[in-house]
């Protein structure tokens, strides 16, 4: 079987050398064959159509972790995996395009209330939490699987009611140029929060008091930052409207509900504020 340089198979496949020697790397395209006293790198041609697919995934964005997985799949459960990539990514460019959208609107002006808004009541709590800086939005993932870990560990007692929901608050943003904090809070029985405090050290008990809550149904699956920019500001333009409505200072929310039909949950993006005269 003819095997050909790593020049050659890097002018076949459109791939530089560089691009090679990476995928090799890491076990994305080894070589057929390498010589032990030279170190040159020799490959197949039929090693071409996996050169080729690597490159037009990388044209997707795809990450090259996710490459791996796709390579190791028989034909139709890579396209399959390719399918979702896509289908996620596509939802992340309506998030972007809606963004860009009210920015656009906002400084031409234009204000507005893109969601429908509803407010609650909010009742004094004690709730246990765990707060972290957090790099990105993956990591904001990461850290909200290791808070739901540790109440699935403790199965804390619940408190009926949106009251009980657990709710993730974000005190900054999170981006990749901005580390947050964000803090993941589960209210508790204020007769048993000291006790339960001592039996769970990883989180850390306080107090929140009562407050109304400005909020937007935000649906169940998984949102990113630009879904929350799009809906904070229209929650801002909301407030702006409310000529009794003065923010508290209890940090902006995403709040994870029992849904309506009692099945399952529902997320909804809230700012919490007091009803006062304006001085």
């Amino acid at each position: 079987m003819d095997r050909m340089s790593i020049g050659e198979f890097a002018r076949r496949s459109r791939l530089s050398a560089k691009a090679l020697r990476l995928y090799d790397q890491l076990g994305l395209l080894p070589p057929a064959r390498v010589d032990e006293d030279s170190g040159y790198r020799f490959y197949e041609p039929g090693q071409l159509g996996q050169a080729r697919l690597i490159a037009a995934l990388r044209q997707l964005q795809v990450p090259l972790a996710e490459i791996k997985v796709i390579l190791a799949l028989e034909p139709v459960q890579a396209a399959d995996r390719v399918r979702e990539f896509w289908a996620a990514t596509e939802a992340g460019h309506t998030s972007l395009r809606a963004l860009a959208a009210y920015l656009i609107d906002e400084l031409s002006g234009k204000r507005s209330v893109m969601y429908e808004v509803s407010t609650r009541e909010m009742p004094e709590r004690r709730l246990l939490c765990v707060k972290r800086n957090v790099a990105d939005e993956k990591a904001a993932w990461a850290f909200g699987k290791e808070f739901i870990g540790l109440l699935r560990h403790y199965q804390l007692p619940q408190i009926p009611g949106r009251a009980g929901a657990f709710f993730c608050i974000f005190w900054g943003e999170v981006s990749e140029d901005s580390d947050g904090p964000m803090e993941w809070c589960r209210p508790v029985p204020a007769d048993k929060a000291e006790a339960l405090a001592t039996r769970c050290p990883e989180l850390t008990l306080r107090a929140e008091p009562a407050h109304q809550e400005a909020f937007v149904k935000i649906g169940d699956g998984q949102n990113d930052g630009a879904d929350w920019q799009v809906v904070s500001r229209s929650l801002e333009a909301w407030s702006e409207q409310q000529p009794d409505m003065l923010p508290a200072d209890l940090g902006v929310r995403i709040t994870y509900l029992p849904s309506e039909a009692g099945q399952d949950t529902y997320q909804d993006f809230a700012v919490p504020f007091n009803r006062q005269p304006r001085g």
